[in-house]
């Protein structure tokens, strides 16, 4: 029972925000591109891939984040006590969950075809490079985008098997909106981050932090809005995709970057945003 707990604290599985965030992507993907008309339990059926795929993939990178941050946790309020930083588990060990996760999540993507399997082996790359950015740039937020956004491309190569300007377009609108929220959940840590010397957009745009996310949410927003012009009237997307922005905007007034519960409180809040949007998008084709 307790290796089972310090793998749940290791894996941050008890804060599914973190793999919420790294599935409404590969949601919005495939509902982007599945055609309704077709059989609805491939959908659900990639539905559930994605999902777990999303779990096994945010847990090993955690695992990842944790073994690189080892020091750095340590001199941090928020982190100093994660299984790793407190020498609750080895390094060793950690890395043998990290090969079993992965292993784990590559049985899940050869389910799918060649192209969506090539750009999952790519996001490898993008997954255990994000730890370093925040040595090295004021940037990491953006870094994530990309990084946790891929799963839009692959869901979207998983039924059509090809790239087109629109999921682009549409994975572009979802690193500004990564950008925004990262940023509001960097908020918690800049003193410590200062003192220890990480870099992040919460620490370069701290003066004007409310301002930096309006900013990033509304560059996301107008992406989309551009991308779904055509039928933004229509009654259910119209819904969904106001509550979706009303979201956002919720955020910007509510978050208080001198009051870590609130940053905590509103960057949760996009696992709400997430849903919408799915729901948006899910109205389409239905």
């Amino acid at each position: 029972m307790h290796h089972f707990k310090i793998f749940i604290e290791l894996t941050r599985l008890n804060k599914p925000i973190g793999y919420m965030l790294l599935f409404w992507p590969c949601a919005w993907g495939l509902a982007f591109a599945y055609s309704f008309d077709q059989n609805t339990k491939i959908f659900i059926s990639f539905l559930i891939l994605f999902f777990l795929g999303s779990v096994l993939m945010r847990s090993a990178g955690c695992i990842v984040n944790d073994i690189v941050d080892k020091e750095f946790d340590k001199q941090v309020e928020r982190t100093k006590q994660r299984p790793i930083a407190s020498n609750k588990i080895s390094i060793t060990n950690s890395l043998i969950y990290v090969l079993v996760l992965c292993s784990l999540a590559f049985l899940i993507l050869i389910r799918f075809n060649f192209l969506t399997i090539l750009l999952g082996m790519s996001s490898m790359l993008l997954a255990f490079s994000y730890p370093f950015m925040k040595r090295i740039t004021y940037w990491p937020q953006l870094f994530l985008g990309l990084t946790f956004n891929w799963g839009i491309i692959m869901a979207w190569t998983s039924i059509n098997n090809g790239i087109n300007v629109e999921i682009i377009l549409l994975y572009a609108s979802a690193i500004f909106w990564t950008l925004g929220y990262d940023t509001i959940y960097g908020a918690q840590d800049i003193s410590d981050d200062e003192i220890i010397g990480l870099k992040s957009t919460s620490i370069k745009f701290k003066r004007n932090i409310k301002l930096f996310v309006a900013v990033s949410y509304i560059i996301s927003i107008s992406i989309m809005t551009f991308l779904f012009k055509s039928i933004i009237n229509l009654n259910f997307f119209s819904l969904f995709f106001s509550f979706f922005v009303f979201s956002l905007i919720f955020q910007i007034i509510k978050f208080n970057k001198d009051d870590k519960q609130s940053c905590l409180k509103m960057f949760k809040m996009n696992n709400l945003s997430g849903l919408l949007l799915f729901l948006s998008i899910l109205s389409i084709n239905l």
